[in-house]
């Protein structure tokens, strides 16, 4: 009985590890500095967090198929400068395109989200046709996205200068929030992010689609065997997580009020560690959209609250660094008990 007891406890703190040691870190911050505790500091962590955690979702649907991709970042610095470029006031001295005339808001993001599908999409042909592995092909689309948007970037008149002066109607959907009075309110940009999370925990968890790609992820083999349609299903992955690191490009660029062309860099290796840290196997077949939200927190809170109890960034990366190997061991070590 007192065995089974253990088991038990040793198995709920298994399932919940992410979460108790989410609450274990803002706890020990608030221990070493409880104005950590005040609203405005969540809110803050939660607005610097919600484009990360809309990459992140993008990079799970790849990792659960038992891929990765690495073009993610990238992706964010191409449709931040494509969506900024054209949202410009007339007012602005160095107006990226000085006689474009003031578009619909809506119709730069689209063309921001349509650009990182796209991309997404050239990395799912890549993979399901070409059989070219994920880490290659996507390698293969970061570098040519880059180069790219560095070609886009540097065109007259801009010739790679940062791009500001966005329109307050566009900057406003990441910088702007519903006021809740007595000093509470809830930023446009995180709830954004928590409306991308629920669609993508319907996808994962209520359709065929996310059905399938736990089987591809799982055994890839027994995928083909069962009758499911491999390649389509990893192009329309593929495509889906590109169209996410689209929306986190254009947010980006919103709640920072500019855009350059080497914005997003390093956001796929973010990105891939906050979906290990949140559960997400890296032998694929395993992972849920509560967990990468989680892991994303637990690196905003690392990022914020470290800097806000004054711990150096240095030792913040080294932090970080054992975390994300702590995380990849623990999770190996469940995948060789499994086998």
């Amino acid at each position: 009985m007192h065995t089974q007891m253990i088991n038990q406890v040793k198995q709920y703190v298994t399932q919940r590890a992410i979460f108790i040691v989410l609450i274990l870190l803002i706890i020990g911050i608030a221990i070493a500095d409880p104005n950590f505790l005040a609203f405005s500091t969540l809110r803050d962590i939660l607005q610097q967090s919600s484009t990360r955690a809309i990459i992140a979702l993008g990079a799970a649907f790849i990792l659960v198929t038992g891929g990765v991709d690495l073009s993610a970042g990238r992706v964010v610095g191409l449709t931040a400068v494509v969506s900024a470029s054209m949202l410009q006031i007339d007012e602005y001295a160095n107006r990226f395109f000085p006689d474009l005339p003031q578009l619909w808001v809506g119709l730069p993001i689209l063309v921001g989200i349509t650009a990182g599908l796209f991309v997404g999409l050239v990395n799912g042909l890549i993979v399901a046709k070409l059989h070219v592995p994920p880490f290659i092909a996507t390698l293969g689309t970061m570098v040519a996205v880059y180069g790219l948007n560095s070609i886009y970037f540097d065109t007259e008149p801009n010739q790679s200068q940062p791009i500001g002066g966005l329109r307050p109607d566009f900057t406003v959907i990441g910088s702007g929030y519903i006021d809740l009075g007595g000093g509470y309110s809830i930023p446009y940009i995180v709830l954004i992010a928590i409306a991308v999370a629920l669609v993508c925990w319907v996808i994962f968890n209520k359709t065929r689609l996310g059905k399938n790609m736990y089987a591809i992820g799982g055994n890839i083999q027994a995928a083909h065997v069962s009758g499911i349609h491999v390649a389509r299903n990893l192009v329309t992955l593929y495509a889906i997580a590109g169209a996410l690191y689209g929306l986190g490009g254009v947010l980006e660029a919103a709640r920072t009020g500019g855009a350059t062309n080497n914005y997003g860099n390093m956001y796929e290796l973010d990105a891939i560690a906050a979906c290990v840290v949140g559960g997400v196997s890296t032998a694929g077949g395993i992972g849920t959209v509560p967990g990468v939200m989680a892991g994303v927190l637990i690196f905003g809170v690392i990022n914020y609250g470290l800097t806000f109890i004054g711990v150096s960034p240095y030792w913040q990366l080294i932090i970080k660094g054992l975390i994300i190997v702590a995380a990849v061991a623990f999770d190996i070590r469940k995948y060789m008990a499994k086998k």
